[in-house]
């Protein structure tokens, strides 16, 4: 490997990471992979350099781990691309150790906290006049009672890591007051009533789901896609989208810049909306600080967000104002499974689901260039299902 030329650090080598990977390999920019579980990134052509890491839940041995293999396989000044919310936690709240030995383009955590903490989210983008969700912040029993709601609505963590690691779920949806007591002190036992939160469920499921997605510095958004996120798994509360679609929404920028700018954003993200069908109004849902699932599509589709991000932590200017609409990507693992579930339920017909694969595509696995990652995958299926739910 190339030690003269600052290479990058993938955290998570699963498609999220090997999207990184092929992006950033194909600029002979050398990459490490580093993962704590099995992962198909490992099995790309691309792969020139792959370690086992502490699970980042171990805050001092992950950070211990960091020091050593700087100096181990030679590699400070190289650029950390984190690819979960855990990551992105140690990063920030570590940024200063780590920045003696890497170059992070994670923010501090007085910035990445508006992101991390949905409540931090939320009453900020209300203080700026941004829509969200109507939500509501119980702490016990006592104070769910006091409020007046109307159902349905979701019950959902502030913090996505904490239930999400022992639930595998986004969300609960409440239909009636007495599943609203049942669920609340379920969500009690598992994480603390500080973390909770209440909301008015926007219907119409994922067709009005949105995100806007950016390279930002200095409150300019250097580059940008915006996409429509027509299909997840599961369709409800989905643990990750399965289909997606860029679609040119100049308002979702307008209300990606303005919060990004409040808050001296730095780096990549993904902010998520959903239209609200009743009002009209896009309302912020969350805000990623990292590289997002279905990023590979933005290379498809013009704008390819690893390599720009590594362009500028190097102190290029870089500038990429536009991208391709109607540009579809797909996770044939996870899609072809939801939409037979669709089409069960006769929620979609079969020549929708057809229509809809018509264009322009970006796998999220499959590539002919680098066939043996997608291989691995559907010979894991059931394993991946029952360990990580995808």
């Amino acid at each position: 490997m190339n030690q003269e030329k600052i290479g990058a650090i993938v955290i998570g080598a699963d498609y999220q990471g090997l999207g990184i990977l092929r992006s950033l390999a194909r600029e002979n920019i050398p990459v490490c992979l580093l993962d704590s579980q099995f992962c198909i990134g490992r099995f790309s052509r691309y792969r020139k350099k792959f370690r086992n890491c502490p699970n980042p839940k171990d805050e001092a041995c992950f950070l211990d781990f960091f020091i050593g293999l700087a100096e181990k396989e030679s590699l400070k000044g190289w650029i950390i691309f984190p690819t979960n919310d855990e990551t992105v936690y140690i990063l920030s709240k570590y940024r200063t150790q780590l920045e003696k030995y890497y170059r992070i383009p994670t923010p501090s955590w007085d910035v990445v906290k508006f992101a991390y903490d949905k409540k931090l989210t939320y009453r900020l983008a209300q203080e700026s006049g941004i829509d969200i969700p109507k939500t509501f912040y119980p702490r016990n029993l006592n104070e769910l009672h006091q409020l007046n709601l109307q159902f349905p609505i979701i019950i959902k963590p502030s913090i996505k890591d904490h239930f999400y690691s022992k639930t595998r779920l986004k969300a609960i949806q409440v239909n009636n007051k007495r599943e609203l007591t049942e669920v609340f002190k379920k969500t009690l036992s598992i994480i603390d009533g500080s973390e909770i939160m209440i909301q008015d469920l926007i219907p119409g499921g994922p067709e009005y789901l949105f995100s806007f997605c950016s390279l930002f510095r200095g409150g300019e958004v250097l580059a940008k896609i915006t996409a429509r996120r027509a299909r997840q798994h599961p369709m409800d509360f989905g643990h990750a989208s399965t289909f997606v679609e860029t679609v040119n929404i100049p308002e979702l920028e307008e209300i990606g810049k303005k919060f990004l700018k409040i808050i001296n954003y730095y780096g990549l993200s993904e902010i998520e909306f959903m239209e609200d069908p009743r009002d009209g109004k896009y309302k912020l849902l969350e805000v990623n600080a990292r590289t997002w699932g279905w990023h590979t599509l933005a290379i498809r589709a013009g704008v390819d967000f690893p390599y720009l991000l590594y362009l500028n932590m190097l102190g290029e200017r870089v500038k990429n104002s536009s991208f391709r609409q109607n540009i579809k990507w797909i996770r044939l693992t996870t899609d072809i499974p939801t939409v037979f579930t669709e089409i069960f339920k006769r929620k979609m017909k079969i020549t929708d689901y057809l229509n809809s694969l018509k264009g322009e595509k970006e796998f999220a696995v499959l590539s002919l260039k680098d066939p043996l990652p997608f291989i691995i995958e559907l010979l894991l299926l059931p394993y991946l299902w029952k360990k990580r739910g995808f």
